[in-house]
């Protein structure tokens, strides 16, 4: 994405702005199909990591199926054109009214407990189901994503098959597939292999003989800081194809191999573009103030997670040092602390990078601050993917749901 671009869309749609590189984002895709080399491969891309809905009419476009969370996921999805078989409900924690109203749009559950996966049977016995378990494997960039290990909520432990199939034999359920998610953004794939050989460890055909696929979730990393490394995944996709091919073999047949990255497809492509509105100098400290905040962009207060600014409109200024501050009434509401950046003046605009991926998705109207507009660039053309509500727009709205 060009600074460009980035100045030209600020200008036209104002800020803060979300602009997404649909090029990138569809690079992005392909690229794991070209990493892991298995010949029934499908990416099903977790779409809570950016629900935008010309984002996901582009994944559907070139080929990619879905890893939903929740009902108005699996509804998102099916408006932006992905069929019912296209579509992979994980049911986290869901309430038996949920389980109803999604079990009547024909998608597959995913199932992470023994108690839900009871209820499922008895409402819907003879169901193809996937069931997740937890493959013991603590990891991920930050605590808070780390979705394995047995403190963790996250899915069924491997210690508990035989429970398991006791429920699926006494409702007559056809398990299709398994599933395991051990953590997001990790930096080691050896750990990522080892939660795929733990899972395989249950999928013999004694336990799942009915298998046709086993997802191994998302996980994998972007560098965020340009002194990241990024991870080689042309050698990981063929430890990867690797591991999975020995295990066919020994099930015997070919099954289908799942990932669900989020993050991966996304999060460089993106770019928060925001104005400075404020400099202030306290005793020496150099604060930038800008007009947005936490709420539209949550990762560094919520995971202390780094993300690179520029400054767009004075990128040849002299380096100093900056609080980048938000417009939120919390003093954690801070976008980099003593951050070298050229100088930075009021009015400049700076870009925020590597937004694309849990950043406007996490987002809220605290302080009642409407979100900012998105726009999507591709093939060289700007389009205006979500408009920003103007304070009148989002009160009225606020008014009409009370």
């Amino acid at each position: 994405m060009t600074k460009e671009i980035l100045i030209e869309s600020a200008k036209k749609y104002g800020t803060p702005l979300y602009v997404y590189d649909g090029d990138l984002i569809v690079k992005r895709y392909k690229e794991l199909h070209e990493f892991i080399k298995w010949p029934k491969l499908k990416i099903y891309y977790a779409m809570k990591a950016n629900y935008n809905f010309e984002i996901l009419k582009l994944l559907n476009q070139h080929g990619a199926h879905i890893d939903a969370v929740s009902p108005g996921d699996v509804l998102l999805a099916l408006k932006a054109g992905f069929s019912p078989d296209k579509i992979l409900f994980t049911a986290n924690k869901i309430t038996d009214a949920e389980m109803l109203e999604v079990s009547k749009l024909g998608v597959l559950f995913n199932i992470g407990s023994l108690s839900r996966l009871e209820k499922y049977g008895k409402e819907f016995p003879g169901k193809d189901i996937c069931i997740r378990f937890n493959s013991n494997v603590v990891a991920g960039e930050h605590e808070n994503v780390r979705t394995g290990g047995e403190s963790t909520k996250f899915g069924i432990l491997l210690n508990k098959v035989e429970k398991v199939k006791e429920i699926v034999k006494k409702y007559d359920l056809k398990v299709i597939g398994l599933h395991e998610h051990t953590g997001s953004g990790i930096p080691e794939t050896t750990d990522v292999i080892k939660g795929m050989v733990n899972l395989l460890t249950i999928a013999t055909k004694e336990n799942f003989p009915d298998l046709e696929f086993i997802d191994f979730g998302g996980g994998f990393k972007v560098p965020y800081s340009p002194e990241e490394k990024r991870i080689n995944y042309e050698e990981f996709g063929k430890e990867i194809t690797r591991v999975f091919s020995e295990f066919c073999k020994e099930y015997g047949r070919e099954l289908k191999l799942c990932f669900e990255p989020g993050k991966y497809v996304v999060a460089e492509a993106g770019n928060l573009v925001i104005e400075t509105t404020t400099i202030k100098e306290n005793n020496g400290k150099l604060i930038a103030g800008t007009n947005s905040g936490f709420p539209q962009l949550i990762r560094p207060m919520f995971y202390q997670a780094y993300h690179h600014i520029l400054n767009l409109t004075n990128s040849e200024g002299e380096l100093k040092e900056y609080d980048v501050c938000g417009n939120i009434c919390e003093t954690g509401d801070c976008f980099a602390v003593n951050r070298e950046l050229p100088e930075i003046r009021e009015g400049d605009l700076l870009t925020i990078q590597n937004a694309g991926a849990y950043c406007y998705s996490m987002g809220g109207l605290y302080n009642l601050r409407p979100m900012p507009a998105e726009v999507l660039v591709l093939n060289g053309e700007t389009k205006l993917a979500r408009k920003r509500l103007s304070n009148e727009e989002m009160v009225q709205q606020i008014i009409e749901e009370s």
